[in-house]
């Protein structure tokens, strides 16, 4: 019974270690996209055009 106890504080001390880097990381940056938001501009055009071929139906006649 002891062995469940000691597995369950090393688990618990590793989610913290690792929501601890996590969060430092989310501080400084790390997940900032900065290449995307340049090159989204680029394609832009292409991405409205593709949106209006499938949301613009003929209409059928009978």
């Amino acid at each position: 019974m002891s062995a469940i106890y000691i597995l369950l504080t090393i688990s618990v001390v590793v989610a913290v270690l690792f929501f601890t880097v996590f969060i430092i990381a989310v501080k400084k940056g790390q997940y900032d996209d900065s290449y995307t938001p340049s090159v989204r501009m680029l394609f832009e055009d292409e991405l409205v055009k593709d949106q209006t071929k499938l949301t613009v139906k003929p209409k059928k006649t009978n």
